[in-house]
């Protein structure tokens, strides 16, 4: 025991299953995935699932398409959408839109939008839209 008491000892924190620093991450790196779509247009998320291969049950990588989350008017103006699930989120009531001078700022303001999410500025926005939206809702059988 001598060795031992050449230690401290403390309790162990609690693990973090904080819902709300949870959606914040995974929205953070949403966003980071749109800056890498900046980069690359060609730019794929690779996501693991479950399949049966031979009848067993086994971990397979699949290649999954990543949508940009901003469009081009006419005008050569930029207007990019934050997407909460498959549905935009409303800034002010009917302004889902966030106006981009034009498509090299991107980055900028995609900055800019991860430092609010990781500052809590959209917690709000986001606890309305999965209010509204069917997001982690199971469906009733009819």
């Amino acid at each position: 025991m001598p060795v031992l008491k050449s230690l401290s000892f403390t309790a162990l924190p609690k693990a973090g299953n904080d819902p709300v620093q949870m959606r914040r991450a995974k929205f953070v790196s949403k966003l980071e995935e749109q800056k890498l779509l900046l980069k690359d247009p060609n730019h794929v998320r690779s996501v693991q699932r479950w399949a049966k291969v031979n009848g067993e049950r086994q971990a397979v990588t699949k290649q999954q398409a990543v949508r940009p989350w901003w469009k081009t008017d006419p005008a050569g103006q930029v207007v990019m959408s934050i997407k909460f699930g498959a549905k935009p989120i409303e800034f002010e009531k009917g302004k889902a839109g966030i106006v981009v001078p034009s498509k090299d700022k991107l980055p900028a303001v995609i900055d800019t939008l991860i430092t609010a999410v990781r500052a809590g500025e959209l917690d709000e926005l986001f606890s309305q839209a999965a209010k509204t939206g069917s997001i982690g809702k199971a469906r009733k059988a009819a």
